[in-house]
């Protein structure tokens, strides 16, 4: 997966949600410059990360590929 559409989609899931990058960097253990990067796709995410980011969203890695592959 490209890491720009990784970041815009962990991006568009956390304010669906309701978190800001500091609530969603704490709840996933990175520091909140790591996240910014991930989100505007400077870096690309772990599958730890991503990982993280599905449990805590509540939503699946499926889910989050299958945005990406739209």
């Amino acid at each position: 997966m490209e890491k720009e559409q990784w970041g815009r989609r962990i991006r568009a899931f956390r304010k669906l949600k309701g978190y800001t990058q500091a609530e969603l960097a704490k709840s996933i253990g990175v520091s909140l410059s790591v996240l910014g990067e991930i989100e505007r796709g400077n870096r690309m995410p772990s599958e730890e990360i991503i990982k993280s980011v599905a449990d805590t969203l509540n939503v699946t890695v499926d889910e989050l590929e299958d945005l990406i592959k739209e």
